[in-house]
C-alpha cells in the first residue's frame, strides 16, 4: 500500500532502491505518529472535517495501535511503504473509509516532521537523565577523593599539582555545559511543524495552535515554508549536540586510559570490569574505556554526515533527506549506551592514594616553592631561577602540604556551585509539559 499509488505498479527494483532502510527506520517513529495523528484528527473535528462520532472511533483505534507499538509488536507489512502507510491501513482495515479521512490537511513531509520532533524530543529528555547519572557518580566520586593528590599535567608532562578532586569535578562541569547545547537543541525540536503539509501550508482552515498545545510543544514553526526547511537542521542541531557530550566522554575515557595503565597507576578498575588476553595472561584491559572512546568519537562525527547530506539542497523536500534518518535515529541508543556504561564504570573505578610516594613526581612542586619565595619578598624571576637551579643541582625538597584556597582550585571546588549550575539547566527543560501533553492524548 502506497498513500499516493494510483493506476500503476512501480518498478520492483525501482521501489527497493528508493524504499531503502525505511521501514526499518520508520519503527522508531510509530508510536510517535500515533501521537501526532490523534492530534491532527482532534483538530480536524474542530473544523468540521470529521464528525465527533467519527473521532471517538478514530482516537479509539489509535490508541489500541499505540499500546501495540508501547508492547513491541508493531510491525510495517513488507508490501507497505512506511509507518504512515501501516497506521492508516489499520485503521481503514478495522474503521472502513473512515481510516482514510485521517489524511485531510496533512502530508507525508509534515507528518513525519512532526514524527520526528516527538520522538527526538523524547530522547533528548533520556539522554538529559543519563546525563545526569554520569554528572551525579562525577560530583561524589569528586568529593570522596578531593583530598587525593594526583600530578597534573601539560604537554603530557608532570606540570603542577592536581588532585582526584578536580579531575573528577572537571568531567561532572564539562557535562553541565554539554547540557547548556543540550537544552538549545532541545527548544530548537520542540517547535510543531504540523500543519505546513507539503511545505506550502493548505486550503483547509487548519488550526495549528490547536494540535501546538495538543501535543505539548512550545510553539509552532510558523513559516510552513521554514518549517519544511527545518528537515535536516533540526537533526543537525541536535547532532551537535550529542557531538558535544560525546566529546566529553571520548576526552574522559581517554584520560581513563591512560591513567589505568601500569605506567601511570592512578586508578584501577575491578576485575570484573576488565577483559584478558588470549596470550599475556597478566593483561586486564579498560576495554569499557576504550570502547566508549571510540563510541563516542564516532559520535562526534554524526554534525558532519548530516551536513554533508542536506548541506547543497535548496528549499523544499527532496529523498535525500530520508538517508539522514539512517545515521540520527540508531545514534541516540548509541549515546545513551555509552552513558551508562560510564556512570556504571565511574562508580566501580579504584583511586590510588598513594601517588606521590614517587619521588619522580617531587618536580611538580616547583611552582609551590616559587610562590612561597615571592610571598616572602623575593622577586618572582629569582624565585623561579632559584629553584630552577635547585632542581637541576637535585637539591630541591618538596613541600607537600599545598593550601589552594581560590574558587575552583584544590581546596576550593565549589562543587556545590557546579551542581546548582547543572540543577538550574536540567530544571528549565520542562520535560513536564510534553510529559503532560501526550498523557492528555492518551487518555
Amino acid at each position: 500500500m502506497k498513500l499516493w499509488e494510483k493506476n500503476f505498479e512501480i518498478n520492483k527494483e525501482i521501489e527497493r532502491f528508493t524504499v531503502g532502510r525505511d521501514r526499518e527506520m520508520d519503527m522508531y517513529l510509530a508510536k510517535y505518529d500515533v501521537l501526532g495523528s490523534m492530534a491532527h484528527i482532534t483538530m480536524l473535528e474542530s473544523i468540521g472535517l470529521l464528525e465527533k462520532d467519527e473521532l471517538n472511533q478514530l482516537l479509539a483505534e489509535l490508541k489500541n495501535i499505540y499500546a501495540i507499538c508501547e508492547k513491541g509488536e508493531f510491525v510495517i507489512e513488507d508490501d507497505v511503504e512506511d509507518v504512515h502507510s501501516q497506521v492508516e491501513m489499520l485503521l481503514t482495515r478495522k474503521l472502513g473509509d473512515m481510516g482514510k479521512k485521517i489524511h485531510s490537511g496533512r502530508s507525508r513531509n509534515d507528518q513525519v516532521l512532526v514524527d520526528l520532533k516527538l520522538f527526538t524530543r523524547h530522547q533528548l529528555k533520556d539522554i538529559a537523565e543519563e546525563v545526569k547519572s554520569l554528572f551525579d557518580e562525577l560530583i561524589a566520586k569528586s568529593e570522596l577523593y578531593k583530598n587525593v593528590l594526583m600530578p597534573g599535567y601539560t604537554h603530557l608532562q608532570v606540570a603542577m599539582p592536581s588532585s582526584f578532586g578536580l579531575w573528577f569535578g572537571a568531567y561532572a562541569e564539562s557535562l553541565a555545559d554539554d547540557l547548556l547545547f543540550l537544552q538549545a537543541a532541545y527548544r530548537m525540536t520542540n517547535r510543531n511543524p504540523l500543519g505546513s503539509a507539503a511545505g506550502y501550508g493548505s486550503s483547509f482552515p487548519l488550526n495549528r495552535t490547536m494540535t501546538t498545545a495538543l501535543l505539548g510543544f512550545d510553539s509552532m514553526d510558523y513559516n510552513v515554508v521554514y518549517a519544511q526547511m527545518g528537515r535536516g537542521k533540526m537533526e543537525r542541531n541536535v547532532a551537535f549536540a550529542i557531538a558535544t557530550i560525546a566529546g566529553t566522554l571520548a576526552k574522559m575515557a581517554f584520560d581513563a586510559c591512560m591513567f589505568n595503565s601500569q605506567n601511570f597507576s592512578f586508578v584501577k578498575l575491578p576485575k570484573e570490569c576488565t577483559t584478558g588476553s588470549s596470550i599475556m595472561p597478566h593483561k586486564k584491559n579498560p576495554d569499557v574505556f576504550e570502547l566508549i572512546r571510540a563510541k563516542s568519537n564516532k559520535l562526534q562525527a554524526l554534525p558532519q554526515q548530516v551536513m554533508l547530506i542536506m548541506n547543497n539542497l535548496p528549499v523544499g523536500y527532496f529523498r535525500d533527506l530520508q538517508i539522514i534518518k539512517e545515521v540520527f535515529l540508531p545514534a541516540f541508543d548509541e549515546l545513551k549506551d555509552c552513558l551508562q556504561m560510564a556512570a556504571y564504570i565511574i562508580n566501580k573505578i579504584e583511586v590510588n592514594e598513594h601517588i606521590l610516594d614517587n619521588p619522580m613526581y617531587d618536580p611538580m612542586f616547583s611552582v609551590e616553592e616559587v610562590n612561597r619565595l615571592a610571598a616572602n619578598g623575593m622577586p618572582f624571576r629569582d624565585a623561579y631561577k632559584k629553584v630552577g637551579l635547585d632542581i637541576e643541582a637535585g637539591n630541591f625538597v618538596p613541600d607537600k602540604n599545598i593550601h589552594h584556597t581560590h574558587e575552583g582550585s584544590i581546596g576550593n571546588l565549589m562543587n556545590d556551585k557546579i551542581k546548582s549550575l547543572f540543577d538550574s539547566i536540567l530544571s528549565e527543560f520542562h520535560f513536564e509539559r510534553m510529559e503532560e501533553a501526550e498523557k492528555n492524548l492518551l487518555r
